[in-house]
């Protein structure tokens, strides 16, 4: 017997954001295993740091729930796509998913335009996760398709 998917364009694109979300994840909570450098690496902000360096519970639990929210959308994508069973408030998520990764992603246009020091970190980070965002659209317009 014979298993195989296919996936349409649309859904790749919303694959291709599940797994970024989930690398994302996995990155964030190296953070915590790596440290104060990581993340300073990482642009996270001054006051993770300095917990970070001071041992306090900010900086992993902060990091916990934003690898949280990262791992909430791959789960969100693979469901779309029939990866993963159906999970509850799926078409909402995508669509919520599909408007914060585009909006975070845009945040690097007034740098782009106003900067003196171009910080590539937060260029790289804002077109990763407009691309996020632009496939959260795209997979989000073929589950709606699919489902009416």
């Amino acid at each position: 017997m014979e298993f195989t998917l296919s996936f349409s364009v649309k859904s790749k694109l919303l694959i291709s954001a599940g797994v970024i979300a989930s690398a994302a994840a996995v990155w964030h909570l190296l953070c915590i295993l790596g440290g104060p450098s990581w993340f300073a690496f990482a642009r996270a902000p001054q006051q993770i740091i300095d917990s970070a360096q001071q041992g306090t519970l900010l900086a992993p639990i902060s990091t916990i729930i934003v690898a949280g929210l990262m791992l909430a959308c791959a789960v969100f994508a693979f469901s779309a796509v029939g990866l993963i069973r159906k999970v509850p408030l799926l078409k909402a998520a995508l669509i919520t998913i599909a408007i914060l990764c585009t909006s975070r992603g845009l945040i690097a246009i007034p740098t782009l335009i106003t900067a003196v020091d171009l910080d590539v970190w937060q260029i790289i980070a804002s077109t990763v996760w407009f691309y996020v965002g632009i496939c959260f659209i795209a997979g989000s317009m073929e589950y709606y398709s699919v489902e009416k």
